[in-house]
């Protein structure tokens, strides 16, 4: 685990750009995460932000609730509309992309602001591997991807007309469920982006407290990291009955290239590694302790009555190859493979908080140290909602480790399922 600073001046600037959805059930409580940037702005003149929400919130003139989308800039304490339209379809590659484009003009435009770092805040419904930013009216559902292609996309139009300007997204905070992945991480990392922040597991809305973590960043220093995951964990969000918070568990995570570049490498050699396993009895065996190694690591969704939902697959990745690592019947060249993932997963964390009993579930996530890897150990969690399209094995990270051929070697590969991903 490692520290990296962000800016030794205090304070350090910050345009922090929230793409809210709307478009779905989390409307109402998500206002808040625009909302609250009126208030801390007005205490903080290094932190500008440029939002995109899409809403029904009634407020004049929109007093039926018309579903429309809200540009803005919140700055200095006060909330300046530059623009509404019809709604847009904010689970569309395009209008993310053009989002991320106007952040980066609310920068390059501005001379405060020129060289500050540039974080982009997703804040709707996360589905792990599977992608996220749900939008009901066109029943459209991102994949991680184009998530990442598309603050590539908006990086690229936006140097198209500012060849000679900073074009870079420092961080995304993804204020979703389910989204601290190895596949979410490995896109994001190969669009440019240097920095993950987010939860491994479901969140409960609102989520990360935008305002209070787009604070911590103007801070700036060796302590940032933690910072952010801090103010997020000990979140406490409360109604006329209960109060909860709204992560079981929390992480910051480095992309460096280079160390992304050793994860794909090191789960790539672990994979191999179990594929090459004879096609014998005691192969079979091998294959088989393997199997319950990994099914000894709790996935995601650890609540009740989650059992039609698909990222029970999705665990801990450094517990689960730790796992495999400590397993004396195995062969010491796939003990070391598992280790040697673990350890290239675990030099991604720059931080990380969990809850050894997070009330609302009913769950430890004591494990639940870093990204998550989609690990399926039966055929029917191999890609569950792959028809529904929600697809964790299309992806440049799954494809990359050879995923397909481990999932083989385990038994746990669903050839139905893996068509669907590809179709959808």
């Amino acid at each position: 685990m490692d520290s990296i600073a962000i800016g030794s001046s205090s304070p350090h600037k910050v345009v922090f750009g929230v793409y809210r959805d709307g478009d779905n059930n989390l409307d109402q409580v998500q206002e808040r995460n625009v909302t609250d940037f009126i208030k801390s702005t007005a205490n903080n003149p290094a932190l500008k932000v440029i939002a995109e929400d899409t809403t029904r919130v009634r407020k004049p003139p929109f007093v039926q609730g018309e579903l429309r989308s809200e540009w803005s800039v919140i700055a200095n304490g006060s909330q300046h509309i530059t623009r509404v339209t019809a709604p847009a379809d904010m689970a569309d590659r395009r209008s993310l992309a053009a989002f991320v484009e106007q952040t980066l003009e609310g920068r390059v435009n501005d001379a405060r602001f020129q060289h500050a770092d540039v974080w982009i805040d997703l804040v709707d419904h996360g589905g792990g591997d599977g992608g996220g930013l749900q939008a009901d009216r066109s029943g459209g559902f991102m994949s991680l991807e184009d998530i990442a292609g598309a603050i590539q996309d908006g990086r690229t139009q936006f140097h198209t007309k500012h060849p000679t300007a900073d074009d870079s997204v420092t961080g995304v905070l993804a204020n979703q469920c389910l989204m601290a992945t190895l596949g979410f991480a490995d896109a994001l990392s190969h669009s440019g982006v240097r920095y993950l922040a987010a939860s491994p597991e479901t969140m409960i809305a609102p989520g990360v407290p935008s305002a209070q973590f787009a604070d911590v960043l103007t801070k700036g220093g060796a302590g940032w990291a933690q910072d952010a995951v801090d103010i997020t964990m000990h979140a406490r969000y409360a109604d006329r009955s209960e109060s909860w918070h709204p992560a079981a568990a929390f992480d910051v995570l480095d992309l460096d290239a280079k160390k992304m570049a050793g994860v794909r490498s090191a789960v790539g050699d672990f994979n191999a590694a179990a594929a090459r396993l004879p096609h014998s009895a005691q192969g079979r065996e091998l294959a088989g302790d393997i199997r319950s190694d990994l099914r000894s690591v709790r996935g995601m969704v650890r609540f009740d009555h989650s059992g039609d939902l698909p990222w029970h697959a999705d665990r801990p990745a450094i517990a689960a190859f730790s796992a495999v690592a400590q397993d004396e019947r195995l062969p010491d060249p796939i003990r070391s493979a598992a280790q040697a993932a673990a350890d290239a997963v675990d030099k991604l964390i720059l931080a990380h908080k969990e809850s050894p009993g997070f009330l609302p579930f009913h769950a430890s996530y004591a494990d639940a140290v870093g990204p998550t890897i989609h690990l399926p150990v039966s055929s029917k969690t191999y890609d569950q909602w792959a028809d529904r399209g929600v697809v964790e094995t299309h992806n440049g990270f799954y494809d990359a480790v050879h995923g397909r051929d481990f999932a083989r070697a385990i038994g746990s590969y669903n050839a139905a399922a893996d068509a669907a991903g590809a179709a959808a």
